[in-house]
């Protein structure tokens, strides 16, 4: 009940204060809009931030807090959308996602939405950082030990990539086995489980449905269940849209299908 209250304090704050506003302006980025802004221009898109976002889909069960500000935070970065970034930010860090996760999220993203897309999300998150004294001895190394690797699982996926693309795009092939996942995916700041949410929200949020399929399953591996699969595609579709929600849904329904037998 207490997260909830706080959620719902927060999303509210974000909606009345204009103080807020002050914190949001960034080079290159407009404002985020406060409720008389929204009120005076689009009065539904008000209700339904009160009573859809407000009222109901950040008090879901079916997904965590934090869970949902990760998968937002992601899909805004994914999407460069960085105008509601601050706010979604200061809201994960209530929701008790790391500034060291944060930090990690960031990074990952460069990966897989783009590196122009984290630089953009640099500012928001440096702002919010300084404005809670969060400073360098919080934030994860450059490098340092790592997580363990199935070498295994490792061999047979580096193998299927090489032997589809390595006569094509030998550089993308040796990218992607020494930098992602031989480094990025075993770097410890940032959860397997957690990372693969990252990944997963930000393919969706992007449209990128023909890689769904594996990074789902591996998400799923890594210990997302069925109903947090589905009520993140549901969270998703307010912050991507519809039809981004919609163009996913027939992958997660046949990853979910198939693993359930």
């Amino acid at each position: 009940m207490r997260v909830v209250a706080a959620i719902a304090l927060s999303l509210c704050l974000a909606l009345q204060a204009s103080a807020q506003t002050a914190a949001t302006r960034m080079e290159g980025n407009t404002v985020m809009p406060t409720m008389e802004d929204i009120r005076a221009t689009a009065p539904a898109l008000e209700k339904y931030g009160k009573d859809v976002l407000l009222g109901d889909l950040w008090k879901r069960p079916g997904l965590s807090a934090r869970d949902r500000s990760i998968a937002t935070v992601a899909a805004l970065i994914a999407r460069d959308q960085t105008v509601e970034l601050p706010y979604y930010l200061s809201l994960a860090l209530d929701n008790d996602v790391k500034p060291s996760e944060i930090s990690e999220i960031i990074t990952h993203l460069a990966f897989y939405t783009g590196w122009a897309n984290a630089m953009d999300a640099i500012p928001a998150a440096r702002d919010v950082f300084r404005g809670r004294n969060i400073g360098a001895d919080q934030l994860p190394l450059a490098s340092g030990p790592q997580l363990p690797l199935d070498e295994a699982a490792e061999k047979q996926r580096a193998t299927r990539v090489g032997e589809q693309f390595g006569q094509v795009t030998p550089s993308l092939v040796q990218y992607t086995t020494d930098v992602l996942f031989r480094d990025l995916w075993l770097r410890p700041a940032l959860a397997p489980r957690d990372r693969s949410l990252v990944t997963v929200s930000a393919l969706i949020a992007t449209g990128q449905v023909a890689q769904i399929t594996y990074h789902l399953n591996r998400a799923m591996d890594n210990g997302l269940t069925r109903e947090e699969a589905g009520e993140m595609l549901g969270h998703l579709a307010f912050y991507a849209g519809w039809p981004n929600a919609f163009s996913a849904a027939p992958v997660v329904k046949d990853v979910v299908e198939k693993r359930a037998h």
